[in-house]
Formats: C-alpha cells, sequence, structure tokens
C-alpha cells in the first residue's frame, strides 16, 4: 500500500466514522462534530490503528481539531485528503483543482489574492513577506489562463510565500506543478499535472 493509499484509507475511515455517528444522533452540529473527530484522531494514534506512515497526517489534524476548533473544518480537510488519494479529484477539470487547491489552502489559513496589473508590478505593488503564507495569483493571466471547458491554456504566474514546501505538495496533491521562476523573488509557474 502507497502513502497516498494509507493516508486516503485514514480519511476514509474518519468520514465513515462520523456518517455513523450522525446516523446515530451522537454528531447533531459543528462543534460536536470537531469534538467527535478530535475524540476519533485522538484514538486512532493512541491505540497505532494505522500505519505510522500516516502519523504526521494524524498529528495535524489533531492539531487543527485542537487548535481551532469548529474553524477547524476537519470533515472538510478529510474529505479533501480522501478525494486527492482516491484519484476522484484527478478527473475533474484543471480549473476545478486549481480552485480547491486555493481553497484548501485558504482553510489552511493561507493568504490568498488576485493582483491586478498595478498590484502585480512597478511602485503599486504589493510588499511580500516571506514570512508569511500566501498564494498571489496574477488577475490578468488567470483570466487568459483556461478555455471554456476549464483546461489550462497558458501559463499561470503565481507568487508564494512562507511554508511554500508545504503549499506545493497541496498543489501536486490536486495535479498542478509550482515551478520557481528565477526572475523575481517568491515567482512560480503554475502548470496543469
Amino acid at each position: 500500500m502507497t502513502l497516498t493509499e494509507k493516508s486516503g484509507h485514514l480519511a476514509w475511515c474518519a468520514l465513515v466514522a462520523l456518517a455513523l455517528a450522525r446516523q446515530d444522533g451522537g454528531v447533531l452540529s459543528p462543534a460536536q462534530e470537531n469534538l467527535f473527530l478530535t475524540r476519533w484522531l485522538a484514538t486512532a494514534l493512541k491505540q497505532r490503528r494505522f500505519s505510522r506512515d500516516v502519523t504526521p497526517d494524524i498529528e495535524w489534524l489533531l492539531k487543527q481539531g485542537r487548535q481551532m476548533g469548529v474553524s477547524a473544518k476537519l470533515a472538510s480537510k478529510l474529505n479533501y485528503l480522501w478525494r486527492s488519494c482516491t484519484g476522484e479529484l484527478s478527473e475533474q477539470n484543471d480549473l476545478f483543482r486549481l480552485t480547491y487547491a486555493l481553497e484548501t489552502a485558504k482553510d489552511m489559513h493561507w493568504n490568498y489574492r488576485l493582483l491586478s496589473d498595478r498590484e502585480w508590478s512597478g511602485r503599486n505593488a504589493v510588499a511580500l513577506s516571506a514570512g508569511v503564507n500566501g498564494i498571489y495569483l496574477s488577475q490578468a493571466k488567470l483570466d487568459v489562463g483556461f478555455n471554456d471547458s476549464g483546461r489550462q491554456i497558458n501559463s499561470l504566474t503565481a507568487r508564494l510565500t512562507g511554508n511554500v514546501a508545504g503549499v506545493m505538495k497541496l498543489f501536486d496533491r490536486c495535479g498542478w506543478l509550482a515551478e520557481p521562476d528565477a526572475s523575481l523573488p517568491h515567482q512560480y509557474s503554475l502548470m496543469a499535472g
């Protein structure tokens, strides 16, 4: 079993457990959902129910649930993990997968902004901070980047700051590749895989 399959299995088990708890009437609100998933993850970690390979996934989800409470949206994160690991996400068009990656990054508290040409370059350009997790896309490039069926037809330029390795992993799971562009700091070319 590959790491991707193991991560997908973890997410599937958590989502099934949540669905059964909802069916039994034990989970009726977002707060109860967060509490259930946090406890379920803690038990899974303590009892070593899953491969050691997915321990970082469990620990990260657990930390999110404990620190952020309901706003952690654990069920959404598990659903994303399951979709990205089972190949279902890979069957979607390029624009859908990019949007999914950006929405997931926002859920993980990344800053995401579309920048106008004026904000992108020149004296009015937005100042970027290397210490802040951020994704900045050129609105002009995005407008001409896809055809009507959502397939990428032109390159997309992005500026990535903060934990770039983490967001590159997210893009990769969504079928996108972020290649560094040496012309400017923090600049990357995004290409559908």
